[in-house]
């Protein structure tokens, strides 16, 4: 009888303590997954926390070159269409300037001052005795004109045969739109006032004033 209590009280004692020790170890084992999930855990927040900083990093540097890219592109247009808009106006002036010395040498009392110039003394004392041609615009002679030396002279500004000498001759052409052009017959001498080139003379010594005031230099 003693020896059944001895065994029954020595299984009791066995399943006891297998209890505790699978308490024990189970607990450990908790314990150590607890562990492993709360540093696994704090790995995930401090790769998600870098993959955020990265993230945010790139897009704010994404948004600093599409800001620098932006101003550069505004630079740009806005010194492109300056450039433009000081092209355009400069094209505008010479325009203008053109249209203003054709208009004014196509006036007859404008056109028989510079064939006086040109066929005066200073030119003579220049080109000496040699014979003249003096082309005028066609457009001064109307329609039907013919070309005689007189009538040349009537219908341009209405200067007279005493006004020129022998050997001088105004002729229409076709390429003068103004102003007149003094060929020496039998050279290629040219004394060229024609309205290209006194538009051409003003334009070289007013553009560069012009774009200085463009500009605001002046």
């Amino acid at each position: 009888m003693a020896e059944a209590s001895t065994t029954s009280s020595g299984v009791q004692e066995l399943i006891s303590r297998i209890r505790d020790e699978g308490i024990q170890a189970g607990q450990q084992q908790a314990e150590q997954i607890l562990s492993d999930a709360r540093t696994r855990a704090e790995t995930l927040i401090s790769d998600a926390k870098a993959q955020a900083d990265a993230l945010r990093e790139k897009v704010n540097t994404e948004i600093r070159a599409d800001r620098t890219a932006a101003l550069e592109a505004l630079r740009l247009a806005a010194r492109d269409t300056t450039l433009e808009l000081k092209s355009s106006v400069i094209t505008g002036f010479e325009s203008y300037v053109k249209r203003l010395v054709s208009s004014a040498t196509m006036e007859k009392e404008v056109v028989k001052c510079i064939v006086l110039v040109l066929a005066g003394r200073a030119v003579e004392e220049f080109i000496e005795d040699k014979d003249l041609q003096i082309r005028v615009s066609d457009a001064l002679f109307g329609s039907g004109h013919n070309t005689d030396k007189q009538r040349a002279r009537d219908v341009v500004a209405g200067i007279s045969s005493e006004m020129l000498r022998e050997g001088i001759e105004l002729i229409p052409a076709t390429d003068v739109s103004g102003g007149a052009r003094v060929q020496i017959v039998g050279e290629d001498l040219e004394i060229d006032l024609s309205a290209e080139a006194i538009s051409a003379l003003m334009l070289k010594y007013m553009l560069p004033r012009f774009r200085g005031i463009l500009e605001g230099v002046e």
